[in-house]
């Protein structure tokens, strides 16, 4: 109420004025004397009480035009609006007269139905809005409509408050009767009231409106009924298909029922008069076909036999006496309900059946399937608000391509009127496939209703909701380990439906997985409850995707990290020479092959005090770093050899305690990027080469100790000896050690870049498996001999040149 009265002062202080306190014209204007700053410039006691006794009374005048200018074209941002405002104010009328009955304070009146009536004419341009609600005297008429931001319900709900009741209602500013002039530029208020007669309050949105006794009487019996005389751009809103979208839209689940008069088209059958008359008429000629026969018989005139058939034929006719009908399509009209579901999120729990429950989610989605799970929960405190919120079984088309758009995932309802479905922050982003609603009673809201006043509440109400959907997301993949404890126990019943509970999160990993990662990037608040929802398939899974819970209960006491490995699929992480030794270790591998989790473990560094290491980096530990003293001791002089051979493309080669099986495998820098990060980062569309190669970390080739072909090859550079120039790196070891490099390359999961430095590397040592000199080129193509000359063919070149010479 304070932001109101605020607007409105500011508004009054800067152009209101309409009266001027003007200066005596007879007053002598003469140049002030010189005044010392430290001069007392305050009125005296006497000029004090001279001045009250001479100054004169004026009120403010707000300019009313101008304030209804602005109370209906800035306060709300759709038109459509309107709509939702008077079908509220009708909510509360009907809310008035219920209370008051139940009070015993006044009685329906004539009839009991408690509901609201919309109709429409298109040609009179014309939208009318009537409920049986409780009605507004004369003086109601006045005060409410009359007065801006005066608001009826506000006084109903202060009456109510000095009693027992906890009376709620929508209006409390008194300005959303006004939003019916976003689209009629004149309205027209019918109103019957129990304490009053019917009076009909007239106004064109500017600073006069009238009120008058209606001269047809009591009309209505009891209520208010509203007429909109549309403006020529707001024709729109006098159509059926319009206006039935509007009321589902925003008040689908207001408590009584609203009624939409349609016009159908009714297909009824009805008299053909045409075949009746034909009827008649071919009766009348068999008539009197059959009186001439009759006179031809007894004039003893011979007649045919068939024509005593026909006759007998027309009496049969005669017999059938069914009025002729024919099919007609006819404009019928009646009144539809538009309003047929219940805001079943205001009963308990208790009293809902699952029937129920998915009936309400397919018809606020619009989804045929149903849902996974639900959860439906009062939340008190700060703000009391009640929630039903539903899991779909299934992602919609384009989910995470709509990620930075605004969520339509929840509605907001205060007093079920929809407050607004878009939301930038209602919920985290990456629960956007979460659907429901959410309805409050006592939400603060602003003058238009479409935002909130504080938006600390919303903040509030927020986390409460992130906080009960991450609790129904625990609870659904607890159920898994719950089913093999039930199955132990044997209990036939309970393990059937603990089984149907375990196949729910599987389902729901496999279709919003990549939400829950997000989140784990996102949302650093709730990432240690988001971090036991992942899941991942590892080494010893058997094709299972299990918990980072599930692999660290069952690490070894020595193993101090949870290790895993990225990839671009499953086949390629199963076939990488990263895993040789961990898997001849007993080690437990986590695969992460989604390209989401290239960014998840740049967030997710440790799960419950254990770090994540991923098994192609630098600074890998299996507790056996010991050992390899005397190996890289004797291996210096190759790996000082391969390091001069690699150049650049390295920045170190060391001996290795992470392969079983391969001779090298490249690792990247600790905080670089990984082989499969390289390959993500090329594959965006406006990547650019040259940008962030500061990410690009230089490559560490780590060697085999134990392969026969590193053996040969730290021999074949021990031979070497002190050589120096040429002699001390020969082709043929060179291209050896860029094949082993190469094929380091492919196998660790990065992209060759000079394949065609490659291909002539492999000519080079096939050729010489082949005892070929590499040298050595193709033979030249042999010249083309010219043709030998037959007989015939010069025999036709004599015939052409004879020709020729004819010619």
């Amino acid at each position: 109420m304070k932001l109101l009265q605020l607007m409105l002062l500011a508004l009054v202080a800067m152009a209101c004025l309409t009266h001027v306190v003007r200066a005596d014209e007879s007053a002598v204007v003469t140049e002030p004397e010189s005044v010392a700053p430290t001069a007392d410039l305050s009125f005296t006691e006497d000029e004090q009480a001279a001045l009250e006794k001479k100054a004169e009374s004026f009120e403010f005048q707000a300019e009313v035009h101008r304030l209804m200018d602005i109370l209906i074209n800035s306060l709300y941002s759709k038109r459509e609006i309107f709509l939702r405002e008077i079908i509220s104010n009708a909510a509360d009328a009907l809310d008035k007269i219920k209370f008051l009955t139940l009070t015993n304070q006044t009685s329906y009146g004539d009839f009991d139905k408690l509901e609201v009536r919309i109709s429409f004419d298109r040609d009179a341009k014309t939208l009318t809005i009537r409920d049986t609600g409780v009605g507004m005297s004369r003086e109601e008429l006045k005060r409410n409509l009359g007065i801006v931001a005066k608001s009826g319900t506000t006084d109903f709900v202060e009456a109510a408050a000095k009693g027992t009741t906890d009376l709620s209602l929508i209006g409390q500013f008194g300005v959303g009767f006004y939003s019916v002039y976003l689209v009629a530029d004149k309205v027209t208020v019918v109103s019957k009231s129990n304490n009053d007669t019917q009076h009909v309050w007239e106004s064109m949105a500017d600073k006069t409106f009238t009120i008058a006794e209606d001269p047809r009487g009591n009309t209505l019996g009891r209520g208010t009924q509203i007429t909109l005389h549309l403006k020529d751009d707001a024709l729109d809103f006098a159509n059926e298909h319009e206006l039935k979208k509007l009321v589902k839209r925003y008040s689908e689940f207001i408590n009584y029922p609203i009624y939409l008069h349609v016009t159908k088209s009714v297909e009824k059958e009805v008299p053909d008069e045409e075949a009746q008359k034909a009827a008649e008429e071919a009766r009348a000629a068999k008539e009197a076909e059959k009186a001439e026969r009759e006179a031809k018989k007894a004039a003893g005139e011979e007649v045919s036999e068939d024509g005593d058939e026909d006759v007998e034929v027309s009496d049969d006719e005669e017999a059938d006496s069914t009025p002729k009908t024919k099919k007609i399509t006819e404009q019928v009209a009646e009144w539809e309900r538009v309003n047929d579901v219940k805001a079943i999120w205001t009963r308990a729990p208790a009293d809902i059946t699952e029937e129920e429950y998915t009936a309400f989610f397919k018809t606020l989605t619009k989804d045929e399937t149903e849902p996974l799970t639900k959860i439906h929960f009062t939340a008190e405190g700060e703000i009391t608000f009640r929630a039903i919120l539903f899991v779909p079984s299934q992602a919609p088309a384009g989910l995470y391509d709509k990620f930075y758009e605004k969520s339509t995932a929840l509605r907001l309802y205060v007093r079920r009127v929809l407050i607004s479905d878009e939301f930038d922050e209602f919920l985290p982003r990456y629960l956007n496939f979460v659907k429901g609603v959410v309805d409050s009673e006592d939400l603060p809201l602003n003058v238009s209703r479409e935002t909130l006043a504080q938006s600390r509440v919303l903040k509030v109400m927020a986390k409460k909701i992130t906080r009960k959907v991450l609790e129904l997301l625990k609870k659904t993949s607890d159920a898994e380990k719950k089913a093999e404890d039930v199955e132990e126990e044997e209990d036939a019943a309970a393990a059937e439906e603990a089984k149907k509970a375990a196949d729910l999160y599987p389902k729901f990993w496999k279709q919003f997985g990549k939400s829950i990662k997000l989140g784990c990037i996102d949302d650093r608040a709730n990432r240690a409850k988001l971090a036991k929802l992942l899941r991942f398939e590892t080494t010893k899974s058997e094709g299972k995707m299990i918990s980072l819970e599930d692999y660290v209960d069952r690490m070894d006491a020595k193993q101090k990290h949870i290790y895993y490995i990225t990839g671009e699929n499953l086949e390629s992480v199963k076939n990488s020479p990263f895993l040789e030794r961990l898997v001849s270790k007993n080690l437990e591998v986590v695969y992460m092959v989604d390209a989401l989790d290239e960014y998840l473990v740049q967030s997710l560094t440790e799960f419950d005090g254990t770090p994540l290491q991923s098994i192609t980096k630098e600074g890998l530990k299996l507790g056996d770093e010991d050992k390899l003293a005397k190996q890289k001791e004797e291996l210096k002089p190759l790996t000082d050899w391969l390091g001069g051979v690699y150049g650049e493309r390295v920045e170190k080669v060391t001996v290795s305690n992470r392969i079983a099986k391969s001779p090298c495998v490249l690792v990247s820098g600790q905080f670089g990027w990984s082989a499969n990060m390289e390959r993500i980062m090329k594959a965006q569309t406006f990547a650019n080469a040259d940008e962030a190669t500061w990410l690009h970390s230089k490559k560490t080739m780590e060697v085999n100790p134990r392969h026969p072909i590193i053996k040969e090859l730290a021999a074949k550079v021990a031979e070497l000896g002190d050589a120096e120039g040429d002699a001390a790196r020969p082709q043929n070891l060179v291209d050896l050690a860029n094949l082993l490099y190469d094929s380091a390359l492919l196998s660790s999961g990065f992209q060759m870049r000079d394949t065609a430095d490659f291909s002539r590397r492999i000519q080079r040592v096939i050729a010489t498996g082949l005892s070929i000199d590499p040298a050595a080129e193709a033979e030249p193509e042999p010249e083309d001999e010219p043709a030998a000359e037959t007989e015939e063919s010069a025999d036709a070149d004599s015939e052409t040149a004879e020709a020729h010479d004819e010619l």
